[in-house]
Order: structure tokens, then C-alpha cells, then sequence
């Protein structure tokens, strides 16, 4: 009767290839239930269960799983080789019995020096490639003496205001050998422009620089709020930085499509993967608006997700995320090159967990995050220091992030083996129910009109804050406990030494700022920025009028402020 059942309800093209034998499979089924009946009903009489146990998302997580739960497995089709379609598995056929992923801590405060010396530290200290944080003023486009800028300077990242600080920044740094990563949306064009013309002064071409702009303004509209312009003329200048660099700049992602910021605001793993995925569509689907063909571009998307606490769940999610970006650019795209289907990304611990209460906690979290993005194949990483939730990390805490990774990768032996999880029943099903789940919405998305008309709409917005609300009453009525937050509480004073951003710095900041603006030539700087609104006006690509403006020392306001003139300014509808 079970063997019956199981054969019945499977789909005919899931019995094709499958791992189990449909009459094993019936008698396992039949094992399972004589165990629920003798031995668990024994058991919860003398030690009740806790009732109602999900994942973050609200997927529901079964006592067991059994070799059933995964009955309609199709090994090469679902799960695959590591390096070969779909990807379940990693996007490389060694991954980290070649090399560990990239270690890329993020850093960013102050002055352009600060951030300079830490950069140095980091890669003194073993760190594998950079990323940078930018202040506020900066990813709002803002030169630092602009009123709007206030208060605001080095505290959140690094000041840029002009080719200068960019000179700075990177001053002594081998910009042939290390890749760059920077956190920036917005004005992403304008300080990408900043940093390619800082090479090329040092003998830097940019054809040889790698690395990585998170240049990913949909999330912006979704998640982080850290927009200027209305999505439509945002959208094409991150397409004017994907065509320049598919075209001249062959080891450059231009677009690193980022969940991480959706997550933190609340989002679940299914929201998160999703909502990163249809915002990675629209790109794909702008760009081959522009002329471009997929293969042309889609082999430098790259993507960018937080790690959360649970832990089964986060691993589930990047093998999840592989397969499905690898089917829908294969089989929606019709992409031939296989770079072309592999998910590539970068993660980072969750900030959003991370507790002023009891902070020594965090290094725990941290490397439980931390391990979960290796188990799901991040190709880098970064770690969250312990003092994050009351400042910028100070130089012992950043260290003691990295020495996180480093110790994963040398010591817990999880990098002998790929994918040491595959195969297991709780993360395969798993894997299969988050990436049908994110299906689901991926669907109801493209109903909705599509990722712009769902910006409007506040569908995002309303997903996201329905799901917060909902983590947040767990929290509250502590049905999800957080360690030193809502249990195991301590009546002590957090002692935990904190960044101070030296004011001083400032000063010398805006000193260069004002011997930027003395010296170079007005003439040359006007020039330039007429070029750039003529280019915005004309509907042609802006990237070669911006290199040219930041040659000319304008300024990231100054330059900004053309945009604003030419596209106007956003201001989001309110949603209810």
C-alpha cells in the first residue's frame, strides 16, 4: 500500500533517475511510522517536545528526515558536481581543497589615511582582498562640507570627496594584485570612476583591475533607502557600468546584486534569496534592453548575501540560490557559456544579530554564520567584529573577525571535502523547499509587474516589514530566544572599547578638499561636468564623460549634483 502511494504521488519525471528505490522507500515510510506510534509517543509523555519549531522564514522543520523526503531526487540533475550545472554544489570543481574562499574584511572610517592604515593591517594579518565602507556623505553623494554632511564625517566608512582622497586610499597598495570590493550605490559610478583613474596615475590599466562594485540601487528602493535618483535613471546608469565594464574591463564585476542589506531589514531567507534573484532578473533583462547578450555580461553578476543564525537553514540558501540562478539563466536566458549560470557570490555575517548585551556573545555568532557561509560555498567572506553593535570595529576586534575565518579554514577540516553536507536529508529537502519557495515569489513578482512596478507598490516593503514585525513579536514574547538579549541576562555594564574617529582628521580632510578645489582648473572641471549632463541628456553611456570629470578633480558632490539636475530627485511613495 505504501510502495503504491509513494509511486502514485511521485511525478513520472521525478521517478526518472532518482537515488531510492520506491519499495524501500514504502518500507522506510512504514519504519517511520511504527517509530512515531511506540517510541516518540513514549518519549514526549515523559519529555514533552517543544511545539511549533521553524526555520527563520516559517518553513516548518520535521522531527526527522528520512531518505523519503527527499524521494523525487534526481542526483546529477538536482544536486550535481561541484563546478558543473546546476551548481547546487559550488561553483568550482575543487573549491577550497584549491584555495580557501577570499577573506575580505570590511573596512572603512575617518580619514582616507585611517582607512589606508587598516587596509595595510588587515593584509599584514593574512586578509586576501579589500573591502571598502564608505561614510555617509559619501553614499549620499555629498562632499563633506556640504551642509547635508554634518555630523556625519568617517563614522560609518571612509570620507571621499574627490580624486585626492582616492589617491589616498589606496596609496601603496598593489592594485594589480588584490581585488577591491566597495560598498557603494548611489554615486557607485562616480567612485569607480575615482578608483580606475587612481590606478592608471599609478601605471595601473584598467583591463588589469579586479574586484567588485555592489552598485545595486533596486535593493536600495527595497531595503536600505540610500537612493538619490528615481529608480528608472538609476537603473541605467548601473547599466552604463555593466556595459563599460563588459567591455573593457574583463576582470571587474560591475554589480554585486545584494540580499545582505534586504535581510538586515527584516527580511526572511526565502524573502532575501528572492528578492536578490528577481533584482538580478531585472538587471539581466535592462541589459539586454541596452544590446548587450547575456553571455556577454552575465559571467561578472555577482552576488551578495547575509548569514543569519540558522544555521541549516543559511546553508540551504546559497545551494538553493546556485541551482536556481543556474536554471533560470540556461533555461529563461538560453545563456551557452557556463560562467554564465554560476552564482558567484560574497557574504557576510549578520549584522543585525550582533547584541550590545553581553557583546563577547558575537564572536560566537559570528563563527557560527561564518561556517555556515562555507558549508554553503560563499568564494568570500566577511566577518563581523564584536563591537559592532555599539561602533565601528576597533583594530582587535577586526582581528579577531578575520582570525575566525582564518581558523575555519586551517583547523576545522571542513575545507578538506566540497559540499561536506550534500547528501543530507535535512539539507537537501531544505535546499529543495527554499528554492521552490523563492520560485513562488519570483512568480508573484513577475504577476505584480515586475521589480520596478513592485517598488512602487510597496510590495517589498510590505514583505519585508510583515516578517520583521512577526521575528520581532518572537523575540518579545521569547518564543525565539537571543542569548544576553531576552535570556541568560547579566546585570553588568558593557565594557567593550570603541572606535573613536579623530577630528582632526576632518580638518585635514577639508583641507585637502579646498586645495582640490584652488588648484586644478575651473575651466577643465566645467567642461567636463557640461559633458556629463549632455551625456545624461543624450541617452549615451556616461562612464567615459565621468572619467573624464574625475580627471579633472570635480568633486563627488559636484559631480552628483549634475545627476540630480539632469534626472531629479526620488521621493518614495508612501505605502500603507
Amino acid at each position: 500500500m505504501n510502495e503504491q502511494k509513494i509511486s502514485e504521488t511521485t511525478p513520472p519525471d521525478l521517478r526518472q533517475g532518482t537515488l531510492f528505490d520506491p519499495a524501500e522507500l514504502a518500507r522506510l515510510e512504514t519504519a517511520r511510522s511504527d517509530w512515531e506510534t511506540n517510541s516518540i509517543q513514549a518519549s514526549v509523555r515523559r519529555i514533552p517536545e517543544r511545539e511549533n519549531l521553524e526555520t527563520t522564514s516559517g518553513v516548518p522543520i520535521e522531527r526527522l528526515y528520512m531518505p523519503q523526503d527527499i524521494a523525487g531526487q534526481n542526483y546529477l540533475r538536482d544536486i550535481g558536481l561541484p563546478g558543473e550545472y546546476p551548481f547546487t554544489r559550488g561553483v568550482q570543481p575543487t573549491m577550497y581543497r584549491a584555495k580557501p574562499w577570499t577573506m575580505r574584511m570590511f573596512a572603512g572610517f575617518g580619514t582616507a589615511e585611517d582607512t589606508n592604515q587598516r587596509f595595510k593591517y588587515l593584509l599584514q594579518q593574512g586578509q586576501t582582498g579589500l573591502s571598502t565602507a564608505f561614510d555617509m556623505a559619501t553614499l549620499y553623494g555629498y562632499d563633506t562640507d556640504h551642509p547635508m554632511a554634518a555630523g556625519e564625517f568617517g563614522k560609518c566608512g571612509v570620507a571621499i570627496s574627490s580624486l585626492a582622497d582616492m589617491e589616498v586610499l589606496f596609496a601603496d597598495l598593489p592594485l594589480d594584485k588584490i581585488t577591491t570590493s566597495m560598498t557603494i550605490n548611489s554615486p557607485a559610478a562616480v567612485i569607480w570612476a575615482m578608483y580606475i583613474v587612481n590606478a592608471e596615475k599609478r601605471g595601473y590599466p584598467m583591463e588589469k583591475l579586479g574586484g567588485t562594485l555592489q552598485n545595486d540601487i533596486l535593493k536600495e528602493y527595497i531595503a536600505q533607502k540610500e537612493y538619490l535618483f528615481p529608480p528608472e535613471p538609476s537603473l541605467r546608469l548601473v547599466i552604463d557600468t555593466i556595459e563599460f565594464g563588459s567591455r573593457h574591463m574583463p576582470r571587474w564585476n560591475t554589480v554585486s546584486i545584494s540580499g545582505y542589506h534586504i535581510r538586515e531589514a527584516g527580511a526572511t531567507a526565502v524573502q532575501e534569496l528572492a528578492f536578490t534573484i528577481a533584482d538580478g532578473l531585472a538587471y539581466v533583462d535592462a541589459t539586454l534592453a541596452r544590446g548587450l547578450s547575456i553571455d556577454e555580461f552575465a559571467p561578472r553578476l555577482s552576488f551578495f548575501f547575509d548569514v543569519h543564525n540558522d544555521f541549516l537553514e543559511e546553508v540551504a540558501k546559497f545551494r538553493a540560490g546556485r541551482r536556481l540562478w543556474a536554471k533560470l539563466m540556461r533555461e529563461k536566458y538560453g545563456a551557452k557559456d557556463p560562467r554564465s549560470w554560476m552564482m558567484r557570490c560574497h557574504a557576510q555575517t549578520a549584522g543585525v544579530s550582533l547584541s550590545a548585551q553581553q557583546p563577547e556573545n558575537n564572536i560566537v555568532r559570528t563563527t557560527i554564520q561564518a561556517l555556515a557561509a562555507v558549508l554553503g560555498g560563499t568564494n568570500s567572506l566577511h566577518t563581523n567584529s564584536l563591537d559592532e553593535a555599539l561602533a565601528l570595529p576597533t583594530e582587535k576586534a577586526a582581528l579577531i573577525a578575520l582570525r575566525t575565518q582564518q581558523i575555519i579554514a586551517n583547523e576545522s577540516g571542513v575545507t578538506n571535502t566540497i559540499d561536506p553536507l550534500a547528501g543530507s536529508y535535512a539539507i537537501e529537502a531544505l535546499t529543495n523547499q527554499t528554492e521552490q519557495a523563492a520560485q513562488n515569489y519570483l512568480d508573484r513578482i513577475e504577476q505584480l509587474g515586475g521589480v520596478l512596478a513592485c517598488i512602487e507598490n510597496g510590495f517589498f516593503q510590505h514583505e519585508i516589514a510583515e516578517s520583521a514585525y512577526r521575528y520581532q513579536q518572537e523575540v518579545d514574547r521569547q518564543q525565539r530566544k537571543i542569548v544576553g538579549v531576552n535570556s541568560y541576562l547579566l546585570d553588568e555594564e558593557v565594557k567593550v572599547p570603541t572606535l573613536y574617529v579623530d577630528y582632526e582628521g576632518q580638518k585635514r580632510h577639508l583641507e585637502r578638499l579646498e586645495r582640490v578645489r584652488r588648484e586644478r582648473d575651473q575651466s577643465e572641471v566645467q567642461r567636463a561636468l557640461d559633458a556629463l549632463h549632455a551625456a545624461c541628456d543624450q541617452h549615451i553611456n556616461t562612464m567615459p564623460a565621468l572619467l573624464d570629470a574625475v580627471r579633472a578633480y570635480a568633486t563627488l558632490g559636484e559631480i552628483t549634483d549634475v545627476f540630480r539636475a539632469a534626472f531629479g530627485e526620488y521621493l518614495e511613495p508612501a505605502v500603507f
